[in-house]
């Protein structure tokens, strides 16, 4: 004789609650495989816009602001080049080194200056037979990202302080561009 069906009944799970974080202060997590504060910041050889190079280990001695950024002539971007570049005279008086680094080529670059009076190096970090630009790999800055579901490769707006010793000294993380520019201004040594 056949034993009459149970019902299964739905039972509710007792696991514990994801606790939401009701902190003012936003923590701001790095990409992975960034150089780290305290580490020798990798060198580098890069042609600017203008077709002059720079090597990273002849800036010795001095402190370096390295700032990486997405694209040419984007909002973000020429928000965050412009106070920069508000900043340039100052920052030659104290002997700060100012360098930006994008994926963008030479010709980009020119115009980008040209059309928002930059006057500091644009540096044009060129890309290997698969696409990725090297300097930004070195230092951790080119990963997947997503805009409207759609996923590519991109940088990840960073900002490097590397001491007279050649060690990053600071690093600012996913950079939101207002106010940026004054936290490094804060963090360079006298």
């Amino acid at each position: 004789m056949p034993t009459p069906s149970r019902k299964k009944t739905a039972t509710k799970s007792r696991a514990p609650l994801a606790r939401k974080t009701t902190s003012k202060k936003s923590v701001v997590v790095p990409p992975p495989g960034v150089v780290e504060v305290g580490a020798n910041a990798p060198d580098f050889t890069l042609s600017d816009s203008s077709g002059t190079v720079h090597h990273l280990a002849a800036l010795r001695g001095s402190q370096v602001i390295l700032f990486f950024y997405p694209k040419d002539d984007t909002s973000d971007c020429t928000a965050q080049a412009c106070a920069f570049e508000t900043k340039r005279a100052t920052l030659k008086r104290r002997g700060v080194v100012l360098l930006a680094v994008s994926p963008d080529p030479a010709k980009t670059h020119v115009k980008f200056a040209t059309k928002h009076g930059l006057h500091f190096p644009l540096l044009v970090d060129e890309r290997d037979s698969i696409g990725t630009p090297r300097v930004c790999n070195l230092y951790g800055v080119w990963h997947e990202k997503s805009m409207y579901g759609n996923k590519y490769m991109g940088v990840v707006r960073t900002t490097y302080l590397i001491g007279r010793n050649g060690r990053v000294s600071t690093r600012w993380d996913r950079v939101k561009v207002e106010g940026h520019v004054d936290q490094v201004m804060a963090a360079l040594d006298d």
